[in-house]
């Protein structure tokens, strides 16, 4: 079992990751990002580093006997303008235009330092949405044309590396989702007095799975519930679901369906 290089961000997914290595028995290095890892990462071992160190990043992991890398969690866009971008490749720093473009530069530069590149879902089993309702909670033909139009409209703003997500709500889209992310999206959705309304997530047409697939847990049910929607959607094998247990019985709870989506052919 190869050992494995966990380069994290924010948000919950990388703690997942590093657990189920730990239950795994997986040999792991964790590299914090400075500013973005939660401290919950510090009971494991490993380093953090700045966003721009990227070659501090390449020689822990390499003195650590990594052999492979998994990049999870969020980090927003790095200032390339300031002194520590310098340091950065220039094939990366030639990249910056769009998401997808650096995305790649960065993942292409690993592979040229020898590490083999996996995705979330390839280290663990099962954290992809699966078709179907997640909780006991399922769309009424009511919420159909929302979930289509919302579909649709995150599938679109994917297209312009714009976001992964959008919110319909009575066939009129109320946010798109942004640099901002998920969490900021639906805390601009005012509730109505009867709920109503779908959150889509897709993953961008023609983007690597290794990296920054669009992802949902609990705390996207809480905001969905709160922002007075009805569910949340998701592309089957495209999207993460993280703790899906507590993601399941939050739903069922706040009274929210989450289901996953057919991939667009």
């Amino acid at each position: 079992m190869r050992k494995l290089g966990l380069i994290a961000g924010g948000g919950g997914l990388p703690i997942a990751l590093a657990r189920h290595c730990g239950a795994a028995e997986r040999p792991l290095f964790v590299l914090r990002l400075a500013g973005f890892a939660s401290p919950a990462l510090d009971a494991f071992a490993g380093e953090t580093r700045g966003l721009l160190d990227f070659a501090g990043g390449v020689l822990a992991l390499k003195y650590a006997g990594c052999e492979a890398v998994c990049f999870a969690g969020t980090v927003t866009r790095p200032d390339f303008a300031s002194a520590e971008a310098a340091n950065l490749p220039t094939e990366i720093v030639a990249a910056r235009g769009g998401d997808d473009a650096l995305l790649s530069a960065v993942l292409a530069r690993f592979e040229a330092e020898g590490f083999a590149v996996e995705g979330a879902h390839e280290v663990m089993d099962a954290l992809t949405m699966s078709a179907g309702a997640l909780g006991s909670l399922s769309p009424s033909a009511a919420d159909a044309a929302d979930i289509a139009r919302a579909l649709r409209v995150a599938r679109a703003v994917g297209a312009l590396d714009v976001g992964q997500g959008a919110v319909s709500r009575d066939g009129v889209v109320l946010a798109v989702e942004a640099q901002e992310g998920t969490d900021a999206m639906l805390r601009r959705v005012a509730p109505t007095e009867l709920r109503s309304g779908v959150l889509a997530k897709a993953a961008k047409p023609g983007q690597d799975l290794r990296v920054d697939l669009p992802t949902i847990g609990s705390a996207t049910v809480r905001l969905a519930a709160a922002a007075g929607l009805r569910g949340i959607v998701g592309e089957v094998g495209r999207v993460l679901v993280i703790d899906r247990e507590e993601t399941a019985r939050l739903a069922d709870e706040l009274d929210l369906f989450v289901v996953g989506a057919p991939v667009e052919p």
